[in-house]
């Protein structure tokens, strides 16, 4: 719990033995501790690094790293400008031959991805690294954009290493960024085959390539679904997907997720979700469904993240109405767990299904459903407009159900709510 922001796992269950969960990660942009330099401090919601500034006399060491500093900065800006460039040569120049094959690799996926923003911006000053004389290590923020040039960057802290040499010192190691909450993005560690469409950036490993055509059409299908769920009327300018291999999943952002998961939506700053999806075990037939309800998370939810475990059934509910396409009622795949919930002892309040992170897959399904339903007894009444109206105004404005009711629906949420469970109740009859 960060500035009041839930961080939950809240997971999709797909039917039968087809287990698959959708996990949504509310906070990008984490720190990883060891690497701080500078203060922390809370601004807008997100943390950010002090840089620690100039003085009227600073002291020997001080004045030494800050003259350092800048010398590494101009080498990063070097680097940046080739990198927009297409200059690979100059993007490696500026580092150690022993980086070279770390650097390619990055180079070529950045490239790939279609990278049209990207800047270096130094968070304190570098320090020296133990037992290595000569070798510095510098915090530093990167922040990117992939595809539209004119996007709200990404930002994302990594760890660099560098060597004295003269006044153009030398990079010698870029540290993987392992905040707790995003974890390392794909990108930083891995090669990547990228298709890019209209709506929608897919990448995965070169084993995987042939994947490719079809899951951008999957993706660009689903975008233009997730697009009319952006309630703040302006949509990501490009969803990112990654499809993970067996490796990838356990490394991309962290992993440590449950087996059952089938994929995620991690929030990583400047207003932009990055999808992932669990290539090994999921069927075609999901894939469609399970894309339309992360696309839909990408483009509902607000950076901050949403008020907590109350408005769970809500935030997954929505994702869950997208991400059923439309069909009837009768069709959709977990009325199953919905009914054995329900006969199994749920006490009828929506603000309390959210399933614990150890719950058992048909309980996940169920409480999924549960959302689901709500949901769509409110737009069969109500419409989809006035309940996007109540979704903002409760998700993004934070305010509470009640009065969110009452300026979208016009009607007391006590009322809404027992009308709801209602509903539940006689479609898992």
């Amino acid at each position: 719990m960060t500035d009041g922001v839930q961080q939950p796992t809240p997971r999709r269950l797909w039917p039968l033995w087809t287990v698959l969960v959708v996990v949504v990660l509310l906070l990008g942009c984490g720190l990883p501790a060891a690497l701080v330099v500078g203060a922390i401090r809370e601004a807008g919601g997100r943390a950010t690094l002090s840089r620690a500034g100039a003085t009227a006399a600073d002291d020997p060491a001080t004045a030494v790293a800050r003259g350092l500093s800048d010398r590494m900065t101009a080498q990063l800006q070097r680097q940046s400008t080739a990198l927009l460039g297409g200059d690979r040569a100059a993007f490696l120049a500026v580092a150690d031959p022993t980086t070279h094959p770390d650097l390619r690799r990055r180079y070529a996926a950045l490239r790939a991805l279609r990278v049209t923003v990207w800047r270096a911006e130094p968070s304190g000053l570098p320090v020296p690294v133990v037992g290595r004389p000569g070798e510095w290590r510098l915090l530093v923020r990167f922040q990117y954009c992939f595809a539209s040039p004119g996007c709200r960057p990404s930002p994302v802290l990594i760890g660099t290493r560098w060597r004295e040499n003269g006044d153009q010192p030398r990079l010698v190691a870029l540290e993987e960024s392992k905040s707790a909450e995003t974890g390392t993005r794909p990108w930083e560690i891995s090669e990547l085959a990228v298709a890019v469409g209209a709506r929608t950036i897919v990448a995965t490993t070169p084993a995987l390539r042939g994947k490719l055509p079809t899951l951008l059409a999957q993706a660009e299908a689903a975008a233009t679904v997730a697009d009319t769920y952006a309630v703040t009327g302006s949509p990501p300018d490009r969803y990112r997907i990654f499809y993970a291999g067996r490796t990838e999943w356990q490394r991309w952002y962290g992993g440590g997720r449950p087996q059952w998961t089938g994929g995620y939506a991690v929030t990583v700053g400047g207003g932009h979700h990055e999808v992932v999806l669990n290539a090994d075990g999921l069927p075609s037939s999901g894939t469609d469904d399970l894309l339309r309800h992360e696309l839909t998370h990408a483009a509902s939810l607000p950076e901050r993240g949403y008020p907590g475990k109350t408005t769970w059934w809500l935030v997954e509910g929505l994702a869950e109405f997208a991400g059923s396409g439309g069909q009837p009622v009768d069709r959709y795949e977990g009325l199953a767990e919905v009914r054995k919930l329900v006969r199994g002892g749920w006490d009828g309040r929506l603000e309390g299904v959210t399933p614990a992170d150890d719950a058992p897959a048909e309980r996940v399904g169920g409480s999924y459903g549960i959302g689901y339903l709500a949901v769509r007894h409110l737009v069969d009444r109500f419409g989809p407009e006035r309940l996007l109206t109540f979704f903002k105004a409760v998700v993004h404005e934070r305010r509470t159900l009640e009065v969110a009711a009452e300026q979208a629906f016009g009607e007391q949420w006590s009322t809404l709510h027992d009308e709801c469970v209602a509903y539940v109740r006689a479609t898992a009859a």
